[in-house]
């Protein structure tokens, strides 16, 4: 009975961590197509809103959910410090996103060039800043689109049957 209970437990673990992985593998195509309409939204404030950069990013954050939010509250908090430039803040924002996010390094580094413009220059350069990292975070998403299709079952089956493997081995 205990050595059934054991297996059943083996499985349900295996079978859990399985989907964690199956998660993070849908969770990134989502967040990388959040941080797409986010820069939209921002390019339209800054084209056509005339908003300053602080104002732009708090409408920003007010219309994409967490965690693509959460890094343009955090930078725009940081932008209202006079201790800060505009470069620093984005990056202490990338961090603190990174944490709660699926983003890989190819999206932070994306980011984190565009984050060296920003702010730089007139609003037509900018706008052809935010246009090339919209098309190099659309390449990511495809990406991580075709690594969900391709992984997303694998990952659940493997864990359900690598925790079915381990069990008859030790029965």
């Amino acid at each position: 009975m205990i050595k059934i209970l054991g297996a059943v437990l083996i499985v349900i673990a295996t079978s859990l961590i399985g989907f964690e992985v199956s998660k993070k593998l849908i969770a990134r195509p989502k967040h990388i197509r959040d941080l797409l309409a986010a820069l939209r939204i921002l390019e339209a404030e800054i084209m056509y809103g005339h908003s300053p950069l602080k104002e732009a990013v708090l409408i920003v954050a007010k219309q994409i959910p967490a965690p693509v939010s959460t890094l343009f509250k955090e930078f725009a908090n940081r932008l209202g410090s006079a201790n800060q430039s505009v470069l620093s803040a984005w990056k202490d924002s990338l961090e603190v996103v990174n944490k709660q996010s699926e983003l890989q390094q190819k999206e932070l580094e994306i980011l984190h060039q565009f984050g060296e413009t920003l702010g730089k220059h007139d609003r037509e350069t900018q706008q052809k800043q935010i246009q090339l990292a919209l098309v190099h975070l659309e390449r990511e998403e495809a990406e991580a689109l075709e690594k969900k299709k391709k992984y997303d079952k694998m990952a659940r089956s493997l864990g359900f049957f690598s925790g079915l493997l381990i069990a008859i081995l030790l029965m």
